[in-house]
């Protein structure tokens, strides 16, 4: 594992990971779960985050981005870490337009033609992550690539490469001694 890889692994398995029978937000049962914000919302964990989202998309060819962001909640943090240790600005978007205010379902500064880095805490198939890519998309923004902590079901690669959009999870779980999708 390079260096962003093992230290985010090891802050994972020391704050997030428990073991137990749990039921996933894509509704399947898991003998373990990642509770990603246990981590992401840490202040001593923040830049890991950040700098562990950095180098797994810089491998995996993601080219520059103007933003980045993904859906609240366990998306926001991620996206902050990734902004304060890249300089570039970070966004959400909310699961339902705000009735409100100025409206809408991105909350933060994101222009309809910033190329943007799509992130997430962890997922099994992506039904989150896809969700931001879409709302992003229908703003007219070009998502330039995608990237989580932890892709614990192994399902949304092929997802992405259908769309034309570069994955780099910057951990799997058989990384973590977990087969996908258990």
């Amino acid at each position: 594992m390079r260096p962003a890889q093992t230290a985010l692994a090891a802050a994972l398995r020391e704050h997030a990971i428990e073991e137990g029978e749990f039921t996933l937000a894509s509704g399947r049962a898991s003998t373990w779960y990642l509770d990603g914000r246990r981590v992401t919302f840490r202040g001593d964990c923040i830049e890991i985050v950040g700098e562990a989202i950095v180098d797994a998309s810089a491998v995996a060819g993601i080219g520059d981005f103007d933003a980045v962001g993904g859906l609240a909640v366990g998306a926001v943090p991620v996206a902050l870490a990734v902004a304060l240790v890249t300089g570039k600005r970070g966004f959400a978007v909310r699961k339902e337009a705000k009735g409100h205010g100025v409206g809408g379902r991105i909350a933060g500064p994101l222009e309809p033609s910033d190329r943007v880095l799509v992130v997430e805490d962890t997922a099994t198939t992506g039904a989150s992550l896809l969700q931001a890519v879409d709302a992003i998309a229908e703003l007219g923004c070009t998502v330039v690539g995608a990237s989580l902590l932890l892709d614990r079901g192994g399902e949304l690669a092929p997802t992405l490469a259908t769309r034309g959009i570069p994955y780099a999870p910057v951990l799997t779980a058989p990384d973590l001694g977990y087969a996908f999708g258990s």
